[in-house]
């Protein structure tokens, strides 16, 4: 059986906000961080800093063959071939190098196809490719709530055979599981280039990125309980070695001359210079720890807290959710209508929850929506359901001072 108990005490900051009387509800901002990953963190630092792939000597082959096995991990995990991973300081820097080493595959009047769910780092890149290249920007529908219009949005990918497609797996602004395995299979249909933003999906969902048959899937570690400035690209082989350098400089090179260069192949070709090597072995042992985890109770026990959290909400009146309450990965977005996101979360810290406020970069949403921002409530596995009774405490608490 799921023991949450159990599991909570695995996370130091639990106990310290525990302590401090706060309840940590911001899971899709960043989580938490399981002991076994800070004490690989201060292990490697401590013990065994060396640099990889450059020394001889027995430090850096030891690190060199933890930050290789490390790769392997990870790529068990979302079930790709090792070669077809490569590391990045997060899901933003992995969507800007898709979307800058695509240039040359990009013409004028191109469509560059994303939803109006997407956080802005999957924005942003495409329209920066768009600007170079003379393609066009277009986005998937959704409705009144916030959800994807599915039949419309596959008729749309029919009609404008998009050269790119890329959407998030769940949006971090609303929780929605996104339908994209039926999204990638109509459009390579069509000849589609195809990404998928795993920001939000990987903790919740751990996506099988063969199952999902998409070109490209990228991910952050800090939302998986792994350390931040961490992340990473898969991409099929084929489509790396397609792809133009991102960026240039020591490590992704196999022989350099004043005249030229020659790149190694792929994933190397990518990581140029010193890799965050604490991180990345920090990532593996949160990878580790999740492996010890049954991903289907794991995922039935979110969805029992999800279920109780939007019960209780269901009590308030004044309470408008939005996004899709069916398909969820287990978060909260909602508003009050003539209450400012800001000034409900700064009343809510008051109370000791921490939750998010505000556009959670995803304007466009915000605007199709038709709201200034929303408070978000976002649930991990470590949560219980006496945080989500102390978040309502303290909502009823918030509403009884604005009424």
């Amino acid at each position: 059986m799921f023991d949450i108990d159990a599991i909570r005490k695995d996370f130091p900051a639990l106990a310290h906000h525990a302590q401090n009387q706060l309840v940590y509800l911001d899971s899709a901002a960043t989580s938490q961080k399981p002991q076994c990953v800070i004490d690989t963190l201060n292990r490697f630092y401590s013990e065994e800093n060396a640099n990889v792939h450059r020394g001889a000597h027995r430090l850096s082959q030891s690190a060199t063959s933890a930050y290789e096995d490390a790769r392997a991990k990870v790529s068990r995990f979302i079930n790709c071939d090792i070669n077809e991973l490569v590391w990045t300081k997060g899901a933003t820097e992995s969507i800007n190098l898709v979307a800058y080493g695509l240039t040359p595959h990009i013409h004028a009047g191109d469509i560059i196809l994303i939803s109006r769910l997407e956080h802005h780092a999957n924005i942003v890149p495409w329209q920066q490719l768009a600007k170079r290249t003379g393609a066009v920007i277009k986005a998937l529908p959704i409705d009144e709530h916030g959800v994807l219009k599915v039949e419309e949005s596959l008729e749309l990918i029919e009609e404008l055979r998009p050269k790119v497609l890329a959407i998030s797996h769940a949006s971090n602004a609303l929780g929605n599981i996104q339908p994209v395995r039926q999204f990638i299979t109509k459009a390579k249909q069509l000849g589609s280039f195809t990404l998928v933003d795993g920001a939000q999906s990987l903790l919740h969902l751990r996506p099988d990125v063969k199952q999902l048959d998409c070109d490209f899937f990228v991910f952050s570690a800090h939302k998986c309980l792994g350390p931040t400035g961490v992340g990473g690209l898969y991409g099929r082989y084929d489509m790396l070695e397609m792809l133009d350098v991102f960026q240039c400089g020591g490590e992704m090179v196999t022989k350099v001359t004043i005249e030229e260069t020659t790149f190694n192949p792929p994933p190397s070709k990518f990581e140029t210079g010193t890799p965050n090597i604490a991180g990345i072995l920090g990532f593996a042992s949160a990878i580790d720890y999740l492996n010890t985890l049954d991903k289907n109770e794991l995922r039935a026990y979110e969805q029992d807290l999800f279920d109780y959290l939007k019960a209780q909400l269901a009590d308030f009146e004044q309470v408008r959710l939005l996004g899709d309450m069916n398909h969820n990965i287990g978060t909260v977005s909602f508003v009050i209508d003539g209450e400012h996101p800001f000034d409900l979360a700064t009343l809510l810290d008051m109370e000791g929850i921490a939750v998010r406020h505000g556009h959670h970069c995803a304007q466009p949403l915000m605007a199709a929506l038709n709201v200034n921002g929303t408070v978000r409530v976002s649930l991990a596995f470590y949560n219980d359901k006496n945080d989500i009774d102390t978040f309502i405490n303290a909502l009823t608490n918030t509403l009884e001072m604005i009424a």
